[in-house]
């Protein structure tokens, strides 16, 4: 099995860790449990060097380090345009199948506009465009709608008011073989809509720093024979191979709910009906989150899911858990290091002390309760409050009712 985590950002992107490297990656994938991630931002002139200076590729276009850890041509550029009357904001996922195609990419998208400014470049063109460019380069490149439902800059989200994917590519829909979801959905969610029955549905991070709790927080599942480019996007094209995916709970994400930050309001669909979208503080308009949006364009019940759905766990990444035991939100405090690396040194990788390790085994070398609310996560049956207009959710930790003297 290879877990993949192929939505990257370099140190060269605004609101990212200058401390990316490709080095503390491969460390930190490996702690995590991942075998594979995206190079990130492989236009950007500074980070396309320091691939070229620190990863050898090999005859089936995977990058390696010299420790032997692999990455894979990736990139994420913004398109920010007019279509059919309408402001549009899109992020797509571009991946290469070797250097050569990458110059290729970086040499179109140069003729488009500045690579230098941000790892995650900004252009005036619409998304048709973009696929026509990409497919006159190779047909082996894959292009992939990131974070589809979030609201701002989404295909499906709230800003864009696309309906189905066909709105924003038109004809060269047919380019467009997988969906990632975001954090604040999951596939159940998607499974709402028939008219995304035809694409496979992915996950990545939308990584901005190297730590845990960013990295590999959601990644898909390969289950290929040989890792090569062809086969990871044959995979994510057919399906065949694409073994299933780790979620984070949607309520995390920072896009779930509809609601006004700064008035402290958090909505789901059925209250922010009731107020008509309108934040009854301040009277502007909400933001409206990710639940809201797929209600209102769903055509299935909740709990309908597709005779050939791939499947799906939510996990919680461990520094969360570790950190809402502990009742403080300073994710890379030493208490929180100390008791991860406690797990990490006994169990390998934090995947597989959130999906596998026995209550009993966890037991032995932390409290008691933080290994209950590590069984919870594992069988999705955490509690949080949701996330909303670019908050992340909250895990309850539920605590005993204190006894009134009446109960004696």
């Amino acid at each position: 099995m290879i877990i993949a985590d192929l939505q990257i950002h370099s140190k060269h992107s605004r609101a990212t860790s200058k401390d990316i490297s490709f080095s503390n990656l491969e460390k930190y994938a490996r702690i995590k449990g991942l075998n594979l991630l995206g190079t990130g931002d492989f236009q950007h002139p500074l980070q396309f060097k320091s691939i070229n200076e620190e990863l050898n590729e090999d005859e089936n276009g995977i990058l390696w380090t010299k420790t032997k850890f692999p990455f894979l041509w990736q990139t994420e550029i913004s398109l920010i345009y007019s279509q059919d009357g309408k402001g549009r904001r899109v992020h797509h996922l571009i991946y290469s199948p070797n250097r050569e195609i990458a110059k290729q990419i970086i040499e179109a998208l140069g003729k488009k506009g500045r690579l230098d400014y941000d790892g995650r470049p900004i252009f005036s063109f619409n998304s048709i465009e973009l696929v026509d460019m990409m497919m006159d380069i190779s047909k082996d490149i894959e292009i992939i709608p990131a974070h589809i439902w979030t609201t701002h800059f989404s295909l499906m989200g709230d800003y864009n008011k696309y309906t189905k994917v066909e709105d924003c590519f038109k004809d060269n829909t047919k380019y467009i073989h997988a969906l990632e979801t975001g954090m604040s959905s999951d596939p159940a969610m998607n499974w709402r809509l028939s008219c995304l029955d035809k694409f496979n549905l992915v996950s990545f991070s939308d990584s901005h720093s190297f730590w845990p709790w960013r990295i590999g927080r959601e990644a898909t599942v390969f289950d290929i024979k040989e890792l090569t480019y062809k086969n990871i996007i044959k995979a994510i094209r057919t399906g065949e191979g694409l073994n299933s995916t780790i979620e984070t709970f949607p309520e995390y994400g920072k896009y779930h709910f509809t609601g006004h930050r700064n008035c402290n309001i958090s909505l789901n669909a059925k209250q922010s009906k009731k107020v008509n979208g309108i934040c009854p503080v301040c009277k502007k308009p909400l933001t409206i989150g990710v639940e809201e949006r797929i209600e209102e364009l769903a055509d299935r019940e909740e709990g309908y899911k597709p005779s050939n759905a791939k499947p799906f766990i939510r996990l919680m990444p461990l520094h969360e858990l570790i950190a809402s035991h502990y009742n403080t939100t300073q994710l890379s405090s030493k208490k929180i290091w100390e008791v991860y690396n406690r797990l990490i040194g006994q169990f390998e990788s934090e995947i597989n002390v959130l999906l596998n390790i026995e209550r009993e085994k966890l037991t032995k070398i932390i409290d008691e309760r933080l290994s209950d609310l590590i069984i919870k996560a594992r069988e999705h049956k955490l509690k949080i409050n949701p996330g909303y207009d670019g908050e992340y959710g909250k895990i309850v930790i539920e605590t005993k009712k204190q006894k009134s003297l009446t109960e004696f």
